[in-house]
């Protein structure tokens, strides 16, 4: 009984959706409220009718309505028929429309055709709607539709969330930090739906520009049914058919010929290794319509978007030289002639190190191959920085022969390697929404989406080691059905049922995936990886990390993972 007391008193609220709501009061021109009269909202584009009657208090609501333009209408007999059109509802906003009934018969009319402000009066959360118009005409970098969060006060984009993902870090999309909270770690809903999924709260969806009707980041003071995220909540509304058959058809192209030639890939000081343009080429191309099924009844809206894109990426890294490679590093500094140590640098055991100086760490005393247990003696500089080859490990001689690092393209022991290597990826989108109207009272709709991604590798090394991030070669496929089924039981009770699954399939491969790893020396038991972590062919040419100087090594994980959500709400 005091669940039922508490359910009660408590004021209406909206579920975690798209929809929105107009509210409002109405009173004669001395400020009386006018309960019982009859107040009738149209959506424009559906011819969607809906029909209130004022409470005793002259109140009237519209729950769960699709974001887009309406027609208001108030009727009582005694005063002038009172029209606003258009009437905005944008997606989780209540719009208030207070009316004033003048005096007079119902054949006159009173038409009210500007478009108000809409003002936030029914909660205190704050936020702002990126509206249809902007959604579609504001000029997107790869038709990125979540780039627009950025226009919103608040919002701070992090790493490379603004472009478009496929060849980058598909981890990006919801890279945000929104009203001072986590980077990251918002909530993304597409028509009510969560598109984040438990793998680092990834936004694993990203709607096609042309399948989002409009979306509005909510920013702080949100209210009590948002959860799950540590900075903002971004809502999106998809598009739907209407009684009017409407499409567009598009192709966006980037080339080669429109682009100049990188610096470092023309300046060198081996003019054979000068290097033209790096080759790119992106094509992003799609279509979509709009159309009724059954004028006034059922609706139906399709979106199609691919994205081709083939690229050069200018590599300038540092690879050891031709020398390093025989374990002479002399080219690190300077030799003292009568020494053949590094100048500064003594024969003797050195307790400060010299810059560019290579030292025994076993002071001269371990046997090839060794390492130096139990050994509390001084390092021993090498002479003439030549570490001989006793001293060499069997596991490093096995990967500089595999080769792990490319040949230097120009002299020097830094950034002495510049070469193109292939990046890009390719994407195609498919959105489909249909709407039922069962009857004046329950609305109806679903939507199906799949998003289908691939980045291609990196090889910059033409070793068949690819790079990581943010050029990973990984590909994913996300699946997402919604269901909603809106029923009005009464004007102040509305059931909204919201039924979604998601699945998100993502797998990074490495280019070396399933490589013998005792192939380069290390003991037997590296072969049992794949066994004690049930994963075949797990194992991979590992990573190495060189220092003072920076070398520049290639590589990258192996990840896979399916993610299923599923929600009701």
């Amino acid at each position: 009984m005091l669940l039922l007391c508490l359910v009660g008193i408590t004021p209406h609220a909206w579920a975690q959706s798209a929809a929105g709501s107009v509210v409002g009061t109405v009173t004669d021109t001395s400020g009386s409220v006018m309960p019982g009269t009859q107040v009738t909202l149209t959506n424009n584009a559906t011819g969607d009718k809906k029909v209130v009657v004022t409470a005793d208090n002259g109140d009237f609501q519209f729950l769960s309505l699709l974001p887009g333009e309406y027609a208001l209408t108030v009727e009582r007999s005694g005063f002038k028929r009172y029209t606003h059109n258009p009437v905005e509802v944008q997606v989780a906003l209540a719009t208030r429309e207070n009316v004033e009934l003048a005096i007079g018969e119902t054949t006159e009319e009173v038409t009210i055709t500007s478009q108000a402000p809409i003002i936030q009066s029914e909660n205190a959360s704050l936020g702002q709607v990126v509206q249809g118009k902007a959604v579609t005409e504001i000029p997107l970098n790869g038709r990125n539709v979540l780039a627009l969060v950025g226009l919103v006060p608040g919002v701070v984009p992090q790493g490379s969330s603004s472009g478009n993902l496929t060849g980058q870090n598909v981890f990006a999309a919801g890279n945000y930090q929104i009203g001072g909270g986590s980077a990251n770690q918002s909530s993304t809903l597409y028509d009510g739906a969560p598109v984040n999924v438990s793998y680092g709260n990834a936004t694993i969806l990203v709607p096609s520009q042309d399948a989002v009707q409009e979306f509005r980041v909510q920013t702080s003071n949100n209210t009590a049914e948002y959860g799950m995220y540590t900075g903002g909540v971004v809502n999106i509304a998809s598009k739907s058919g209407s009684n009017k058959v409407h499409g567009t058809v598009y192709e966006y192209v980037r080339n080669t010929i429109f682009n100049s030639t990188p610096y470092f890939a023309k300046h060198t000081d081996v003019p054979a290794n000068v290097l033209g343009k790096n080759p790119y080429h992106q094509n992003q191309f799609g279509g979509n319509i709009g159309f009724p099924i059954f004028k006034d009844k059922v609706f139906g809206f399709f979106d199609y978007q691919g994205y081709r894109q083939a690229q050069k990426r200018l590599y300038n890294y540092t690879v050891p030289t031709v020398k390093m490679r025989t374990g002479d590093f002399s080219e690190l500094c300077t030799l003292n002639s009568s020494t053949g140590f590094c100048t500064n640098a003594s024969g003797s055991p050195a307790s400060v190190a010299t810059a560019g100086q290579v030292y025994d760490p076993c002071g001269g005393t371990a046997s090839a191959g060794q390492g130096c247990p139990g050994y509390t003696g001084p390092r021993t500089p090498y002479p003439n920085n030549i570490i001989p080859q006793a001293r060499w490990s069997k596991v490093a001689t096995n990967l500089l022969a595999f080769p792990y690092y490319a040949q230097p393209t120009r002299s020097g022991v830094t950034n002495n390697f510049v070469a193109y290597a292939g990046s890009g990826g390719t994407n195609d989108q498919y959105n489909g929404r249909v709407d039922f109207k069962i009857g004046d009272k329950q609305n109806l709709f679903g939507r199906y989406t799949q998003w289908n991604s691939n980045n291609a590798a990196s090889d910059p090394y033409k070793n068949g080691l690819r790079s990581g991030d943010p050029i990973s070669p990984e590909s994913f496929k996300t699946y997402q059905t919604v269901v909603g089924d809106s029923y009005m039981f009464s004007p102040t009770l509305v059931g909204d049922l919201r039924l979604s699954f998601t699945r998100w399939n993502y797998v990074r491969t490495p280019g070396t995936l399933g490589y013998d790893e005792t192939k380069l020396g290390f003991p037997s038991y590296m072969g049992t990886i794949s066994g004690l972590n049930n994963v075949p062919s797990s194992t991979t040419v590992p990573a190495i990390a060189l220092s003072n100087p920076t070398v520049n090594g290639i590589g990258t994980g192996y990840i896979f993972s399916v993610n299923n959500n599923y929600v009701i709400a």
